[in-house]
């Protein structure tokens, strides 16, 4: 099995130095490192890693704020890694879509579990989002053709059935789905 790909970020080179050790010795390939939040950004754009460790206080960029761009954009599930552990810090790592927090000091056998659970919760939101994708489509299609059964109900007095069929029809013959079928209705109505 491939090593997962990991990004960390922290602006004391010695802590950054000790974690790429503690990876490298779990197993993992560190793939890129950062000291600031932009740093770190710009280095999970062009790295695509499998998990992204950050630190929160950093300076340019927050952890928070890296956190919440490298999740916007859907890059790679995140943990951060802090000395702090009041509310407020949680509150907004929870917030940025954070998927692990580790308090400093860390054992090297607590990266492993934080990194797992992270990424398995990563697939289960890409997972879902497709589903959300894929349900928002097909609503907008029924809205369509609901909308073109209407008007050939209204236009040539066929009942439901009748209208639905007659563009199930038009999009058979046509090669055409359903939908392009349904919005050719709408627009041509439209005109």
């Amino acid at each position: 099995m491939a090593k997962l790909r990991v990004l960390i970020a922290d602006d004391d080179p010695i802590i950054r130095l000790d974690l790429k050790q503690m990876l490298e010795n779990l197993d993992y390939e560190v793939v890129a490192e950062a000291g600031d939040g932009q740093q770190a950004v710009a280095a999970a754009r062009d790295a695509k890693p499998d998990i992204c460790i950050l630190d929160v206080k950093m300076p340019v960029m927050d952890g928070i704020e890296a956190v919440s761009i490298i999740t916007d954009e859907n890059i790679a599930p995140t943990i951060l890694l802090t000395a702090y552990s009041d509310k407020e810090l949680v509150d907004r790592a929870k917030d940025a879509g954070v998927f692990a927090y580790l308090v400093k000091p860390f054992k090297p056998s607590d990266l492993p579990p934080a990194i797992e659970v992270a990424r398995s919760r990563y697939e289960q939101n890409l997972q879902l989002n497709k589903e959300v994708s894929s349900l928002e489509e097909k609503l907008e299609t029924r809205k369509l053709i609901d909308r073109a059964k209407g008007i050939l109900m209204d236009e040539h007095g066929l009942n439901e059935t009748e209208a639905y069929r007659r563009i199930q029809l038009q999009s058979m013959n046509l090669r055409k789905t359903m939908k392009e079928v349904a919005e050719a209705i709408i627009l041509a109505k439209s005109i």
